[in-house]
């Protein structure tokens, strides 16, 4: 990230452009566009995320490695956080597998649409890319546990028949997950930092540009939490229209939390095919593994509260589990090619069109 002694204007106006629309919405000025008010809805949103994102490094670039990747982890799973929530109040107990729809998503979109095109883009531009095996190996271990404790398990307890788990079954899995995440973000900032470092340092520009300032920094920080506020206000005010536009569409309602958790990696998707294209493909995969197991690993016991129904389906833990197996193969060695990008690639395809398709 280049800066300079000032934000980009962009920046500074997304936050404003969300809220104004917002606010447009609200006082029902925008009654008479119709159609076009939704549009502008999700323009407002999109930009509120974009600009979340950009401060959200900004921080991270401040604080440095593997720091940074750890800020914009939390960043991702405070705006999916805030979605979910925004929806589920919105649509009532019909929404209560939104959370499961949401995060499921967020693990495959991440494991092999983000992953694959990393590996794919860093392969067909690099030939042989390698990355630290400790690191990696540490964050798949965390990631399986976690998935299939929160989304796999439910299906076989006996306490409350259905995909959902009891009170305290609840309560006991958002604990192991708060402390499964806990100790790996204890290993990846403090006890074993070395393992999420490249190995060599890249020479590029983004890499070895200075910190901004602390005031910079700062200033990024408040408009951070302008813009989640807009992400969460939006997405309440579009969430009819996301409904409408899905069952209209003949989908599963599982197209939501897809959707959601597209929009809300879109910007740290792009962050991580970057960095695996100026091949920084250790930094690429903190990315990608660290979003994962925040999304997982914050967002079920965040909501505690609600009323979550947990169990995937058949199909979903079938993929889940080919998922997370293929990714113990192709990233266990420290070293992949176009190969492994493209297995990721087909399975996530698989799982996009049997999703729309069951």
């Amino acid at each position: 990230m280049k800066l300079h002694a000032r934000l980009p204007v962009w920046s500074i106006i997304f936050p404003g452009v969300a809220w104004a629309i917002f606010i447009l919405n609200l006082t029902g000025l925008g009654t008479d566009l119709g159609g076009l008010m939704d549009v502008l809805l999700a323009l407002g949103l999109i930009a509120g995320i974009l600009a979340a994102v950009f401060h959200a490094e900004v921080v991270a670039h401040r604080v440095g490695e593997p720091y940074g990747t750890l800020v914009l982890a939390l960043a991702v799973t405070g705006i999916e956080v805030a979605l979910i929530v925004s929806l589920m109040i919105a649509g009532g107990e019909a929404a209560s597998g939104l959370a499961r729809d949401t995060v499921f998503a967020s693990v495959m979109i991440i494991l092999n649409g983000m992953v694959g095109i990393c590996l794919l883009s860093g392969g067909r531009r690099h030939g042989e890319q390698s990355f630290g095996l400790f690191g990696v190996s540490a964050a798949l271990a965390t990631l399986a546990a976690i998935s299939v404790l929160t989304l796999v398990l439910p299906n076989y307890t006996t306490t409350i028949l259905g995909p959902v788990y009891s009170r305290s079954q609840l309560m006991l899995i958002a604990a192991v997950s708060l402390v499964l995440y806990a100790t790996f973000v204890l290993v990846q900032t403090v006890r074993h930092r070395d393992y999420f470092l490249p190995a060599a340092a890249p020479a590029d520009e983004a890499v070895h540009a200075p910190p901004p300032s602390k005031k910079l920094a700062v200033l990024s920080a408040a408009l951070l939490l302008t813009c989640l506020g807009a992400v969460v206000l939006l997405a309440k005010a579009l969430s009819p229209a996301l409904d409408i536009a899905v069952a209209s569409m003949g989908a599963p309602k599982a197209l939501v939390g897809i959707i959601i958790a597209a929009i809300v990696l879109l910007p740290e998707s792009i962050a991580a095919y970057q960095a695996a294209r100026a091949n920084r493909l250790q930094t690429s995969l903190n990315l990608a593994l660290g979003s994962a197991l925040a999304s997982i690993g914050l967002t079920i016991p965040l909501m505690t509260g609600w009323t979550l129904s947990l169990g995937i389906d058949a199909k979903s833990t079938v993929l889940l589990v080919l998922s997370l197996f293929v990714a113990s193969l192709s990233l266990g060695t420290g070293r992949t090619t176009v190969m492994q990008g493209t297995v990721h690639l087909v399975i996530f395809a698989v799982y996009l069109f049997t999703a729309i398709v069951p």
